[in-house]
């Protein structure tokens, strides 16, 4: 009910103070389990990107967020859930796998940390890793804005990523996990190459 209520008012208020534009909707699934990884520029990419599906979507965020009074609270009611960073977290990756497992949507942002030169870093192979364990499909996406006021916020969803091509990927290998994270981020890439925003 709390999400509902708050994707609508986001929704409203990115529409009024940004131009927000989506491309590819098509190629995110009406039901089922989802992996959505995106670039990671800002921290209004959780809302401005949430405001876009319909389905409610479970952020994987850093830890330090969710000792923020109130804040923390807030964010854990709206389904987000933390990750410590620089280790692999394995209650995050189970909680993923088990929040995956009810058919629902995950986002997790590849590179780990915003780019604060807007320049995409390589990206860490836990999304993949989780998306190997559960064979949920992955959405590569791509935020592009500087988030200025009345801007122009441009979200690409690529074609799904589909981890039973790999073969072997069901093993959670760790180098079929980087090649499917080095397919994600070149994915993302190429959507940034080739968009024609203004």
């Amino acid at each position: 009910m709390l999400y509902l209520f708050l994707h609508k008012l986001v929704r409203l208020t990115c529409r009024i103070i940004y131009r927000v534009h989506v491309i590819g909707l098509e190629n995110v699934p009406k039901n089922g389990p989802v992996l959505i990884c995106p670039n990671h520029i800002s921290n209004f990419d959780p809302p401005v990107l949430a405001s876009t599906l319909d389905r409610q979507i479970h952020f994987m965020a850093k830890a330090e967020l969710f000792k923020v009074p109130l804040f923390g609270k807030l964010i854990t009611q709206l389904g987000s859930y933390p990750v410590e960073r620089g280790n692999g977290d394995n209650n995050a990756i189970q909680q993923s796998i088990r929040i995956l497992a009810q058919n629902k949507v995950v986002t997790i942002f590849p590179e780990g940390t915003r780019s604060k030169t807007g320049v995409l870093k390589e990206g860490k192979t836990g999304a993949a890793q989780i998306a190997l364990a559960s064979g949920t499909p992955i959405i590569p996406t791509a935020i592009i804005s500087n988030y200025r006021l009345f801007g122009p916020v441009w979200i690409i969803f690529c074609k799904p990523i589909q981890v039973e091509n790999y073969g072997t990927a069901r093993e959670l290998n760790e180098e079929v996990a980087r090649l499917v994270t080095n397919d994600v981020m070149e994915a993302i890439r190429l959507s940034i190459q080739n968009a024609k925003v203004t």
